[in-house]
């Protein structure tokens, strides 16, 4: 799936700050999710119109830039993993479509605009987010820059692992279950390994199935990296539902309250939940050592995304 006609960036920092090469990246995971979802023109036309809204409508692609990081780690080429990062990518999404749902979390705002269930209707809502996920392991399953059949039925296994009973969705359904319980802190964290960390896990893993000669040290390294930044991005989120307004967040203060859900930084107390915050910042940067210098733009993703808006002076440089 080469789709960008921009140059295929590089690891280093000589010709681009960190800042630059992540807005090129996204610009990327843009144009390959463009490619590969349908038309709104395309019948069933409201269904495909709800897709692209779903997809289209903005957000930081955290997760793809994840993928082309971890990329431009292991050796692989961007232009191999354009597939990998859109399939991530669209489970993301129809993840948040579901989430928003008002059997979920009943939200009626996402990214500063309507959900897609209060923009067209919950049942088309409900057949967005089953589109979007049949269609990433599509995407998956049919790239042929991904490699041999077997390759692709691994990543496809991969992705399946980290979005099904056993990661994403299983995670989800222990927050609805823990909602108006006295969770501990240790289930709390085991909730948010699933529901967030397997996904981002997933995104850092990926691309190293296409690569040669790495080490075992630094398959564990990315590992840990991926485990450790969920835990703090969903403590960060947790954060921002407290302490952000709309305008802000995109989304509505207040959500996790509202629905009696147990957080760690409602368990924790604001300023703890701060210090634990950037412990586990701090974590997901040492898990990268075994990578040395190599790892200075996935270190610079740590840094600038594992944090509450407002909170200091960096800028992630992502519009």
């Amino acid at each position: 799936m080469a789709t960008s006609t921009e140059p295929a960036p590089v690891a280093g920092f000589a010709d681009a700050s960190a800042a630059a090469l992540a807005a090129q990246l996204r610009r990327r995971a843009d144009a390959a999710l463009e490619h590969c979802l349908p038309a709104a023109s395309i019948q069933p036309e409201h269904l495909h119109t709800a897709i692209r809204y779903a997809v289209m409508g903005g957000g930081k692609r955290l997760r793809p830039l994840l993928v082309y990081a971890s990329a431009l780690l292991c050796g692989v080429p961007v232009e191999r993993v354009d597939a990998i990062a859109a399939a991530i990518e669209l489970v993301h999404a129809y993840s948040l479509v579901h989430d928003d749902l008002p059997a979920l979390d009943n939200d009626d705002l996402r990214r500063g605009r309507p959900t897609t269930h209060v923009a067209f209707d919950v049942a088309t809502a409900i057949l967005v987010g089953d589109a979007l996920q049949a269609h990433a392991y599509r995407v998956l399953a049919t790239d042929a820059t991904l490699g041999s059949d077997a390759a692709r039925r691994q990543l496809v296994l991969d992705l399946a692992a980290a979005s099904g009973a056993a990661g994403m969705a299983g995670g989800q359904a222990m927050d609805m279950e823990a909602a108006g319980s006295r969770a501990d802190l240790a289930q709390l964290e085991h909730i948010c390994r699933l529901k967030t960390g397997r996904l981002l896990e997933a995104a850092l893993l990926m691309p190293s199935r296409l690569a040669e000669g790495l080490l075992p040290q630094q398959l564990v390294a990315l590992q840990q990296c991926g485990e450790r930044f969920g835990l703090a991005f969903q403590l960060a989120d947790d954060l921002l539902d407290i302490e952000a307004p709309a305008r802000l967040s995109g989304k509505p203060q207040g959500s996790d309250h509202r629905n009696q859900k147990p957080t760690m930084a409602s368990l924790l107390g604001r300023e703890a939940a701060h210090r634990r915050l950037a412990a586990l910042q701090e974590a997901a940067l040492a898990s990268l050592a075994a990578w040395g210098g190599e790892a200075e733009f996935l270190r610079w993703l740590c840094r600038t995304q594992l944090r509450v808006p407002g909170a200091g002076p960096v800028s992630d440089g992502l519009p």
